[in-house]
């Protein structure tokens, strides 16, 4: 099994779908890539920010941890 590169906080900022053209976002420790998602497009989903852990944010969601199962893990979040 490959283990996925760790990215910081920082690195993570970057790919909000404005500095870089990645649209990424963490969640329990997994960086996922949105970018083809059309929910995400320019960085933004509802009143979530791309680029970001939105593990805090998403504790309230509508929808389940399952809706990750679609995107890529394309990383591992480190502090």
């Amino acid at each position: 099994m490959i283990t996925p590169p760790s990215y910081t906080k920082f690195q993570l900022a970057l790919r909000n779908g404005q500095d870089k053209p990645e649209i990424w976002v963490a969640y329990k420790g997994n960086i996922y890539d949105v970018t083809n998602s059309r929910l995400w497009s320019r960085g933004k989903h509802y009143e979530h920010w791309a680029g970001q852990d939105l593990t805090d944010e998403l504790k309230d969601a509508p929808h389940t941890n399952s809706v990750f199962a679609k995107f890529a893990v394309v990383g591992v979040l480190v502090s």
